[in-house]
């Protein structure tokens, strides 16, 4: 197949990339570099079967020869990047999803929207399923993400009813892993961060809220089954074993060998007490599940970190009065 990835100099965007090259496909790669990076695509330039392309989609899209597939992964995603870019956040949901849904229309192609766990904002049901509708602050900081990803939901579906078009829509769950930029204001970079440059840990709150994390490769592995598979509703994609903010703590210590101290900022406007995806959609129709525990995940993305300390290449991360859970 021949695809586009849109947000490809991305933490996911990135793996993606490289799954459907080493897979045997050829890939257009696409973004903005608002909160992509280069670097991340650096070992792809050149190679065959790869391409790309620095553009905004929220612009006409236009890409010569055909498309199989487009998978839309552009978009600011960590709390920080969103308020800091709440106009563009909101219009790469909208105007983006809306460009990227005409281009696989004119071409044919099968469409595969990334969304997130955020459309389930500060949940009342837990752990959440595909069937539950969110509680979501439209008007909250949060808003511009979550709104424009349930925006984005809503206008993937009427494709997908009104025009018939072939859509795959995945909602995805903490996700970590090499490639996470160190400054993103994700709790799992926060803390790998502030433990290796002996900083203070910052939790916000007391600490007991929970989240579930996903290593990159089974989160990747989820979205390839889910690409290639006839399912066009939504399927949660994350690993449902939870843990909570201070045990996320512990664990880093002991995996980077730290002895950082614990500081407690304020907890953040409308930041989800709890987050545990219901996977039984995905294991039924994908024959998916996450296999990577959160220590193992923790080794590997350490790495990562401790080589960008030692490039001299890793700064502080941005700790705000937003959040730090995501």
């Amino acid at each position: 197949m021949r695809v586009l990835i849109t947000g490809a100099a991305g933490f996911l965007g990135s793996h993606l990339c490289d799954r459907f090259l080493e897979e045997g496909h050829e890939v257009v790669g696409m973004d903005n570099f608002i909160t992509g990076s280069a670097d991340n695509l650096a070992h792809l330039m050149g190679r065959e079967g790869f391409r790309f392309v620095k553009y905004d989609v929220t612009e006409f899209i236009y890409v010569t020869g055909r498309l199989d597939g487009v998978l839309h992964f552009a978009s600011p995603a960590s709390p920080v990047d969103y308020l800091e870019f709440p106009i563009q956040t909101l219009k790469v949901g909208s105007l983006g999803t809306h460009k990227t849904l005409g281009l696989a229309k004119a071409k044919g192609a099968r469409y595969l929207l990334a969304s997130t766990s955020e459309v389930y904002g500060d949940p009342l049901e837990h752990p959440q399923t595909e069937g539950y509708w969110g509680n979501v602050n439209p008007i909250g900081p949060r808003g511009v993400y979550d709104e424009a990803k349930r925006f984005a939901e809503a206008l993937t579906m009427a494709y997908h009813r009104f025009h018939g078009l072939d859509t795959r829509i995945a909602r995805i769950f903490n996700t970590y892993g090499p490639r996470m930029r160190p400054a993103d204001g994700r709790v799992v970079s926060n803390f790998l961060v502030q433990a290796l440059l002996g900083e203070p840990l910052s939790i916000y709150g007391d600490g007991s809220q929970s989240r579930s994390f996903c290593y990159v490769s089974d989160l990747i592995e989820g979205l390839y089954r889910l690409f290639f598979s006839e399912e066009s509703e939504p399927v949660n994609l994350g690993n449902p074993v939870e843990f909570t903010i201070a045990e996320l703590a512990d664990l880093v210590l002991e995996v980077t060998g730290g002895d950082s101290e614990v500081r407690h900022l304020p907890l953040p406007e409308d930041d989800p007490k709890v987050r545990q995806p219901d996977i039984g959609r995905a294991r039924r129709v994908l024959g998916w599940s996450a296999k990577v525990e959160l220590r193992e995940g923790l080794d590997r993305t350490a790495v990562h970190f401790r080589q960008l300390r030692d490039q001299e290449r890793l700064p502080s991360p941005r700790v705000l009065a937003g959040d730090g859970t995501e």
